[in-house]
């Protein structure tokens, strides 16, 4: 089977703004994109992207979940990117089309067709370090994907790094590759130095994100995690499951969370700890890591809670379990 994400369907939607104006979406080979070495995303990395999934149903239709908070997510990672604003409805409507061009190629669950709509400034202007782009490319990328715990659901090892963060906390919120680019040095360090699997940002103290996920500790009836601020990625996923928390009865806290109270809370029989992300959903976790220490979350195994809420949305991707909050568009 292919590593995740590194199949894509041979064509893609794109749509380029020059002129003040959108071009009409084209269909087009997905192999390539054609712009100047000197393109704005290349040297002052004008670009954010989305990931959401579409997923097949046992009546054989195609759903896509989430989309409309996805294009809003997007439409405010281009605002505060200074990129070209583009049309909602023409963007929702590239990728119905493009995912029902290739709606016969969309996985039976487990997998699904991961989805990667992509907007980068084009500008051919080594001058423009402070001003931004006024031309650019929107496209959506396809990659049929497989179950991303094939392997088993093995819970994760966090090093929680109190002195740096993701990216810059006015960043936080916009989801562009170079947040990404930044966390890669401290995972690499963590790996190599502590056997971790990931990085829990918790800049002087303050519980944060990981550097692809959003972190959720579940203690009893509770769920805990950060408030929504622009110093992290308000993650969709972490939006739904907090969102199902809530529809079983459960106490849902977005609050600031300390390392201090985590590790207490971590010690506690029954306490559990995740990560939520569109690829994995909810990925459990079962040691924190912190100062050459280390903390059995709970049982240091999958918990209960966790693999349930994770369950509960899968069935609602899957089309098992009833949409009520109108999360899927059918293609």
């Amino acid at each position: 089977m292919a590593a995740f994400g590194t199949v894509f369907m041979p064509e893609m939607a794109l749509a380029t703004f020059e002129n003040d104006q959108w071009s009409e979406t084209e269909i087009v080979k997905s192999d390539r994109l054609q712009f100047h070495p000197g393109a704005h995303v290349l040297h002052y990395s004008s670009t954010c992207f989305e990931g959401l999934k579409a997923f097949r149903h046992a009546d054989g239709g195609v759903y896509i979940f989430r989309m409309d908070a996805n294009v809003k997510r997007l439409a405010q990672s281009t605002h505060l990117l200074s990129l070209p604003a583009f049309d909602a409805d023409q963007l929702s409507k590239m990728i119905v089309d493009i995912v029902g061009r290739f709606s016969t190629e969309v996985p039976e669950p487990p997998g699904s067709m991961y989805i990667r709509p992509t907007h980068i400034g084009t500008e051919a202007s080594i001058g423009k370090a402070a001003a931004p782009s006024s031309s650019s490319l929107l496209y959506v990328l396809l990659s049929p994907v497989g179950d991303y715990f094939a392997g088993g659901a093995k819970p994760l090892r966090l090093l929680l790094e109190e002195n740096g963060m993701r990216c810059a906390p006015h960043m936080g919120m916009v989801k562009s590759g170079g947040n990404y680019a930044s966390a890669l040095g401290p995972i690499a360090d963590a790996r190599s130095k502590a056997d971790a699997d990931q990085v829990l940002f918790c800049p002087n103290g303050d519980v944060q994100e990981t550097g692809a996920a959003n972190f959720i500790l579940i203690d009893g009836n509770e769920v805990i995690t950060k408030g929504l601020d622009s110093s992290f990625l308000h993650g969709i996923t972490r939006d739904s499951v907090l969102t199902i928390a809530r529809d079983l009865g459960m106490t849902v806290s977005e609050r600031d969370l300390s390392v201090t109270e985590l590790l207490e809370r971590a010690g506690k029989p029954g306490t559990e700890a995740a990560l939520s992300g569109t690829a994995a959903v909810l990925t459990p976790v079962g040691t924190l890591i912190h100062n050459g220490k280390e903390y059995p979350v709970g049982s240091g195994e999958a918990g209960k809670t966790t693999l349930k809420l994770r369950q509960l949305l899968n069935d609602i991707q899957w089309g098992k379990a009833e949409d009520k909050h109108g999360w899927l568009t059918k293609v």
